[in-house]
Parts: structure tokens; sequence; C-alpha cells
């Protein structure tokens, strides 16, 4: 149970950083980077959008996911199995996703956004929650 409140939890954090990326891009402003400057290199570069879709909004759309499934099973709604490997598969799909988007500001971009790394981090401990919980 404490792992699943742990992963809402997260999923909310991560909900409000992308929701934070998509006003400042449909608003065409530069949003704040706490470390660096260059948020707005990799938020404008060609790997901005995959699948034709920014990333940001697969980034929300992955946050409301985690966070439902997360809330179905804190409140134990049935079938609790399908819902907690709905869970696994989804946070493993944006874990590798999120290594994927990684090594392109690393080697492709050579530049860092803040608030991508902070969503990495997020997807990457929402990984070890789920692998260390029972």
């Amino acid at each position: 149970m404490t792992s699943f409140a742990l992963l809402f939890t997260l999923a909310a954090i991560g909900l409000s950083e992308a929701a934070y990326l998509i006003r400042k891009r449909i608003a065409s402003e530069r949003p704040v980077c706490p470390i660096g400057e260059n948020c707005v290199t990799v938020l404008n570069s060609s790997w901005s959008k995959v699948f034709i879709i920014p990333n940001d909004v697969l980034g929300f759309l992955f946050y409301v996911a985690v966070l439902l499934l997360s809330a179905f099973l804190v409140i134990g709604v049935e079938p609790i199995s399908f819902w907690y490997l709905t869970l696994k598969i989804s946070v493993a799909f944006g874990s590798v996703f999120s290594v994927f988007l990684f090594y392109l500001q690393w080697r492709v971009i050579k530049a860092w956004c803040f608030w991508c790394v902070m969503s990495a981090i997020t997807i990457w401990l929402m990984g070890l929650i789920i692998l260390l919980s029972k």
C-alpha cells in the first residue's frame, strides 16, 4: 500500500512538471531553468517530438496513467492484479523511454534540460519503488 501511495505522489509531481512545460510551450515562454541555461535548447530541438507528439504531452499522459493506476491500487479497485501488471508495464516503458531521452540530451543534443532530467529521475524512482516493493 505504501509503495502505491509513493507512486501516486511521484506521478503527481511528474504531472505538475509536464503541465508546467506544456503551459510554457503553448505560451511561447522560456521555462525557468534553475540549473544551466540549456532547457530551451533541448525543448526546441528536433527531438522534442517523438511519434509526432510533443514529449511534454507524452509525459503528461504517462503521469496521468500512473496516477490513476496507483490510485486504483491504493483504494483497492478490483482487479488488483490487472492494475498492478498494467502499472509495472507502464513504468517499465516509461523508464526505457526516459533512458532514450536522457541519452539524446547527453550524446545527440549535447545540452541538459533541468525539467527533463527531473522527469527522468522521477520515472526512475517509480521503477525503483516497483522493483523494491513486494
